[in-house]
C-alpha cells in the first residue's frame, strides 16, 4: 500500500484500487469509499481462491489488502457490517455438489501478522483470562497448513460423511472422494472410541482438518498438466482443492492428496481436556496429525516455535504460511469464545511473504515432448526462499493474458508452495504502469522454434502444438511411442537404446529405424565402463589351462578383450535382435502403423475405424475432414487433428519413406469366410484379466464379430470383468448388463458362443 498527497492506492495484479479523496470529503467519507472497494476487491478474490481454484492475487497481497480494510473499520466503527468481508468466514458452496450443514460452525481465522501482533494477542487472552480469575494459560502450536478444510463425520466409529469448509456453516459432500485419500481412516480404532463417551455407541463425530498435496505431487502434476497443455495450478493448496472437488471420485483418485487433522465441532463427547490431548486422541483413532505440534508454557516458547517453523518451512514437505497458536485448555477456550468470524482463543501468526522484485527481460518458448508450446519468463536473478532463481515458466497464452505481463516489465516473483518459482504479475506503481501499457503485447510464435513447423490450437484448448514429426523436440517421445507393444510392438527397443540412437545421429524419425543396420546399433556406447580388465577370445576358440597351455574345452561364445574403464557397447547379440524386431514391425497392419504415427486423439480404436474405412493409406490421404469426421466413433475433433497431421509436408514425407521400406500401406481385408457368431454382440471390457491382456481379449473378440466399446449403455450385451474392475462394472450392475468373469470369457472364445444373459 503507498500512500501519498492524501490518495491512498492499493496495486493489484491485474489493476489498481485507487482511492482519490473528492474536494470536501472529510475523513468519514473517504473511509466508507476505500471501506466499499476493498470489500468489493476481497470478494471478487475469494470467489476466485476458493470457487474457482484460480486466485487472480497473491496471499500477502490479500492479506494486506484485509488488514488494511481490519484498520479502517477499527478506527470507524460504523463501516462494520454483516456485509463486510471481516464479518464472514472464507470459502464458498459449488452448486455442483449436494450441500452438507455442519455440525457447528466452522469458523475462519484472526491473523497476527508479525511478532509483535501476535504479542498484543497473547497480552488480549492474558488479560481476559484473569479477568475470569483463571489461571495464565499454555498453548498449542500447530504448523498452518495451506490446503483446503474439510469435515468428516463418525457414525458409532464409520466414516459417514466427508464435506468442504464451504461458508462455514454449509460446505459441499466430497465424501466420494475423501473415501480414496489412503490416511483417512474408514473406521476409528477401538481405542480412540474408548475415549468417546458411552463407548462411542450411538456417537456422531465430526472431525475438521485439511486435505494438502505434497510439494513433491504438486510438482509432477503441474509437468503432467503442462506436457498435456492444460492449465497448471497456481498452487499446493489449489491444485488440492481442484483434485478434492472433482464429480469423477477417480480423478482424485490418481492425485496424491494427504490430510492433517486437527479440531472437533464438539468435544463435550470425548474424554479429552486440552487441545494437546485432543491431538493424542486424534493420533489414537488412526487420523493423520502433525507431528510438528507442540504445547508451549507462555510467549516465550511461543514465539520460539514460530521462528523455528519458519526457518524450517522450506525443507517440509507440504506448504505452510504460518502457525496457528490455540489457547490449549478447553475450559479456557469456552470463556474466551468467539467473536463473529474467529475464535478469540486462536490466532494464525502468519509467515512474511517471499515475493521478490526483478525485471522480465525475455519470454521464450520451449517445445516439450508431445509438441506443447510453453512460454517460460526469462529475468534478472533474484534470491527467493533459500535459492537464486532466473526463469520461470508461465505455461501457457492464456495465462501471459491473464498475468499481463510484458518484456521489459518490473515483476513480482515468488515460489509457488516454495518450490515452483512463479511469476506473481507486473509491479504498477506510479509511472511504471504507463511504461507498462506501452509495451506490445507478447504473442506466441506461429512457428515451431525448434522446428520451423506449423503451429496449431485446436477450438477449445489452452496449448499451442507443434505437429510435425521431424520436430527435434518432440523426437524421443514419438521414437518411444512408435516402438511400443500396441504400435509396432518392437521388443527390445527402449528409452536407453533409443537415446542412444539419437545422441549417435542414427535415428532423427521413425522412418530411420528402417535404415539401422547391425553394425552401427552394435557399436553404440551404453553410457556404462568395464570395471576389469578382458583378454578377448572367439566362439570356438580352446580355453587355456592354467599353465597357458590349450585344453580340449572350447568357449561357447565370442567376447572382445577390452581394459577397465573401456565403454561397454551394445554389441551384436542385442544389435541383431533389434534389427531383426525392426524388421518384423513391417508385418504390422495400417492400423498399427496410424496409431504409431502419434497423431493427437488417434488412439488404437480411432486407429482402426480410419483403417477400416479407408483400406489404405492413400485413401486417407486423399479424404478431406467432412469424410473423416462421418465415421462412427470419429467426429469433427478428430477428423481436424487427422487432417492437420496428414497436411505436413514433414509428416507426408516421413509417411513416404516408411512407404519405401516396406511398411504396410494397406489394410488386411477382413476373411469374409472366417465365422463371426458373435456378431451383433457388444462387449465392455474391465479390470484386469490374468490369461490375456484386454488388448488380445478384444482382438479375440473381434475376430469373432463382436463389437468391443470402452463405455456400458443399455445396448451392451456383456461386460467382462477383472480383478479389480472399477465403475464400468457398478454401472452394469445398475443397468442389468450381464457380466462376465474371465473364465467365462475364455469359454465363449473357445466356443464362439455366448452364454444365457443373466447379471
Amino acid at each position: 500500500m503507498a500512500q501519498g498527497d492524501g490518495a491512498v492506492q492499493t496495486t493489484l495484479f491485474g489493476g489498481e484500487v485507487p482511492l482519490v479523496p473528492h474536494p470536501g470529503e472529510g475523513d468519514a467519507a473517504r473511509a466508507a469509499a476505500r471501506a466499499a472497494e476493498l470489500n468489493a476487491v476481497l470478494n471478487r478474490a475469494a470467489i476466485a481462491y476458493y470457487a474457482l481454484d484460480d486466485p487472480e492475487m497473491s496471499d500477502a497481497r490479500f492479506d494486506r489488502l484485509l488488514q488494511e480494510l481490519i484498520a479502517l473499520e477499527r478506527a470507524h466503527p460504523e463501516l462494520v457490517t454483516h456485509e463486510s468481508y471481516t464479518q464472514r468466514v472464507g470459502g464458498f458452496v459449488s452448486p455442483q455438489f449436494e450441500e452438507v450443514r455442519h455440525a457447528s460452525r466452522m469458523y475462519s481465522m484472526d491473523d497476527a501478522m508479525d511478532l509483535d501482533e501476535l504479542d498484543a494477542w497473547l497480552d488480549r487472552c492474558e488479560e481476559a483470562l484473569a479477568a475470569e480469575r483463571l489461571a495464565p494459560a499454555a498453548y498449542t502450536c500447530e504448523l498452518k497448513i495451506d490446503g483446503l478444510g474439510v469435515a468428516l463425520t463418525y457414525q458409532d466409529g464409520e466414516l459417514v460423511r466427508a464435506a468442504t469448509r464451504g461458508d462455514g456453516t454449509v460446505g459441499e459432500d466430497v465424501t466420494a472422494n475423501v473415501l480414496t485419500i489412503s490416511d483417512v481412516p474408514r473406521r476409528l480404532s477401538p481405542e480412540g472410541m474408548a475415549r468417546v463417551a458411552g463407548g462411542g455407541v450411538g456417537s456422531r463425530i465430526e472431525v475438521r482438518g485439511e486435505v494438502y498435496m505434497p510439494k513433491g505431487s504438486f510438482v509432477r502434476l503441474n509437468e503432467e498438466n503442462d506436457a498435456a497443455g492444460r492449465p497448471a495450478f497456481a498452487n499446493p493448496r489449489n491444485a488440492a482443492a481442484g483434485s478434492l472437488r472433482q464429480k469423477d471420485a477417480r480423478v482424485t483418485a490418481a492425485r496424491d492428496l494427504a490430510t492433517f487433522l486437527y479440531a472437533v465441532a464438539d468435544e463435550s463427547v470425548l474424554d479429552v481436556d486440552s487441545q494437546h490431548d485432543f491431538l493424542s486422541w486424534l493420533g489414537s483413532c488412526g487420523f493423520h496429525v502433525n507431528e510438528h505440534a507442540e504445547r508451549c508454557e507462555g510467549r516465550t516458547q511461543v514465539r520460539a516455535y514460530c521462528e523455528r517453523a519458519l526457518a524450517a518451512r522450506d525443507e517440509l514437505d507440504y506448504d505452510i504460511d504460518g502457525v496457528v497458536v490455540k489457547v490449549d485448555p478447553f475450559p479456557a477456550q469456552a470463556a474466551l469464545g468467539f467473536t463473529a468470524r474467529a475464535p478469540r482463543w486462536a490466532i494464525a501468526y502468519k509467515f512474511p511473504p517471499e515475493e521478490r522484485e526483478t525485471v522480465l527481460r525475455e519470454i521464450r518458448v520451449q517445445v516439450g515432448r508431445t509438441g506443447v508450446l510453453t512460454p517460460v519468463a526469462e529475468f534478472d536473478p533474484v534470491q527467493v526462499a533459500g535459492s537464486t532463481i532466473a526463469r520461470a515458466t508461465l505455461h501457457n497464452l492464456d495465462e501471459v493474458r491473464r498475468k499481463d505481463v510484458r518484456e521489459g516489465d518490473r515483476i513480482a516473483v515468488h515460489k509457488a508452495g516454495d518450490v515452483i518459482p512463479e511469476v506473481v504479475g507486473p509491479v504498477l506503481d506510479g509511472d511504471l504502469r504507463a511504461e507498462h501499457e506501452a509495451r506490445p503485447l507478447w504473442e506466441m510464435p506461429g512457428r515451431c522454434p525448434s522446428c520451423g513447423g506449423p503451429v496449431v490450437r485446436e477450438e477449445g484448448e489452452v496449448a499451442f502444438r507443434c505437429v510435425s514429426m521431424d520436430c527435434p523436440a518432440q523426437a524421443n517421445e514419438r521414437l518411444l511411442h512408435w516402438v511400443s507393444r500396441d504400435c509396432m510392438d518392437v521388443d527390445g527397443v527402449g528409452a536407453e537404446i533409443v537415446d542412444k540412437l539419437v545422441e549417435a545421429g542414427l535415428v532423427r524419425d521413425v522412418a530411420d529405424f528402417y535404415g539401422l543396420e547391425v553394425r552401427q546399433v552394435a557399436a553404440l556406447e551404453t553410457g556404462r565402463t568395464y570395471d576389469t580388465d578382458v583378454e578377448g577370445h572367439r566362439a570356438g576358440d580352446p580355453i587355456p589351462r592354467k599353465d597357458g597351455t590349450p585344453s580340449k574345452r572350447r568357449y561357447r561364445t565370442t567376447v572382445e578383450s577390452h581394459r577397465a574403464g573401456d565403454p561397454i557397447l551394445v554389441g551384436e547379440t542385442i544389435a541383431e535382435k533389434v534389427v531383426g524386431e525392426l524388421l518384423r514391425s513391417k508385418e504390422r497392419p495400417l492400423s498399427r502403423v496410424l496409431f504409431a504415427l502419434g497423431i493427437r486423439h488417434v488412439g488404437k480404436s480411432v486407429a482402426e475405424l480410419l483403417a477400416s474405412r479407408f483400406g489404405t493409406m492413400e485413401a486417407l490421404l486423399a479424404a478431406d475432414e467432412g469424410e473423416i469426421a462421418a465415421i462412427d466413433g470419429v467426429g469433427p475433433k478428430i477428423a481436424q487433428s487427422v487432417r492437420q497431421f496428414l497436411s505436413v509436408p514433414d509428416n507426408l514425407a516421413v509417411i513416404g519413406r516408411l512407404r519405401d521400406a516396406g511398411l504396410a500401406m494397406e489394410q488386411e481385408a477382413a476373411d469374409e469366410d472366417a465365422p463371426t457368431p458373435l456378431a451383433g454382440l457388444t462387449f465392455v471390457l474391465t479390470g484386469t484379466l490374468s490369461g490375456r491382456t484386454r488388448g488380445e481379449a478384444k482382438a479375440a473378440l473381434q475376430a469373432l464379430g463382436a463389437k468391443v466399446t470402452g463405455s456400458v449403455s443399455k445396448r451392451t450385451s456383456y461386460v467382462v470383468a477383472g480383478e479389480a474392475a472399477g465403475s464400468k462394472l457398478a454401472k452394469a450392475e445398475e443397468l442389468g448388463v450381464p457380466v462376465l468373469d474371465e473364465e467365462a470369457l475364455e469359454r465363449v472364445l473357445e466356443t464362439g458362443e455366448a452364454p444365457a444373459a443373466e447379471a
